[in-house]
């Protein structure tokens, strides 16, 4: 009698775990994709929904004017037809298409009562974000590698940096951008959400939507953790060894005036790379059980909506070259024909 005791006591566990993971499988195929999902945003409370809506539909007017105007700039000036005019412009193109992709939506939610977005929204909107924001880092990569060959290898630099080159930068990062963006959310929406459809951001963002699924999504947060950190690891590498080369260039200038000429034309692309990267990196490459969702909105806004606003101020303000094509196109303009 005592064996027949112990060995219930032994089959116990092993049939209450066979029991909870027949019951899983039974969750996991009697489940339905909901039609919708539900965004929490940042707050219920009216006035404050209303205040933040005028800030962020400034923030993302200044977005849209600031770098549409330095395309249509970069374009019509013949003095800023050059490899780091051609790849800025395509920056603003990502700054405004990723900021798109978020801002219109989440406007809109800060004014209804049900802050709604469909299923397949929501899929269009994680994959376009996701696609803009991994090809802005290799935009800002091969940035800092056309300074490294402006600034190391001035003779070589034409063939280096050829249009040929450039147009081949750009399409290996919308490339590789579409394709990354397209793993997550093909395995994203291939998960089972039994329970809730309510998201607690102000976007179809990847991380809070693995919380909402019942199946195990390790494999999701490992391909994130490996797909952000690998193109943010390559780019941060290619940004930061350009840099030494480039700093040991300038430090080989006698003169204080070329050094600081030298210097001034990298500050603004250095400032750029620390607040995306910084931002990103805190929001993506770092283990679930670290992730908070509050935190996370926070720095979102910094990602989606600041920088983007910030980075035609950033890269015109102390850039001369910049400057005198805005006053040679107010000249042009004012001129009477």
């Amino acid at each position: 009698m005592p064996n027949v005791i112990v060995s219930t006591y032994i089959l116990t566990p092993s049939i209450w775990d066979e029991k909870n993971k027949k019951t899983k499988k039974m969750l996991e195929s009697n489940y339905t994709m909901p039609s919708e999902f539900l965004l929490v945003g940042f707050t219920d409370y009216l006035p404050l929904r209303v205040t933040l809506f005028l800030v962020f539909l400034m923030v993302y007017t200044l977005t849209v004017v600031g770098n549409m105007g330095l395309i249509i700039l970069v374009n019509i000036s013949s003095s800023l037809q050059t490899p780091m005019y051609f790849f800025l412009s395509n920056l603003s193109f990502l700054d405004i298409s990723y900021s798109t992709a978020i801002t219109p939506k989440m406007l809109v939610n800060f004014l209804t009562s049900r802050k709604i977005i469909s299923l397949y929204g929501c899929a269009l909107q994680m994959f376009f974000f996701a696609c803009f924001a991994d090809a802005e880092c290799l935009v800002l990569a091969a940035m800092a590698f056309d300074r490294y060959a402006a600034i190391c290898n001035p003779l070589l630099y034409p063939t280096l940096m050829s249009k040929r080159v450039c147009t081949c930068f750009i399409v290996l990062a919308y490339f590789s951008g579409s394709m990354t963006s397209m793993v997550h959310v093909c395995l994203t929406f291939r998960l089972p959400f039994c329970g809730s459809n309510i998201v607690n951001h102000f976007f179809c963002d990847l991380p809070p939507l693995l919380k909402l699924s019942c199946s195990d999504t390790s494999m999701n947060e490992l391909l994130l953790l490996i797909f952000s950190g690998v193109i943010a690891m390559i780019t941060f590498l290619t940004v930061m060894i350009s840099y030494v080369f480039i700093v040991a260039a300038i430090l080989r200038i006698r003169s204080a005036a070329g050094r600081h000429k030298a210097f001034s034309t990298c500050a603004s692309h250095l400032t750029s790379v620390t607040l995306f990267y910084g931002s990103i990196s805190f929001s993506y490459i770092q283990p679930s059980s670290q992730y908070s969702l509050d935190q996370e909105k926070v720095v979102s806004v910094l990602y989606t909506l600041v920088i983007p606003m910030l980075n035609p101020l950033i890269y015109s303000l102390r850039n001369k070259e910049v400057k005198n094509a805005v006053k040679r196109a107010i000249e042009i303009k004012c001129t009477p024909s």
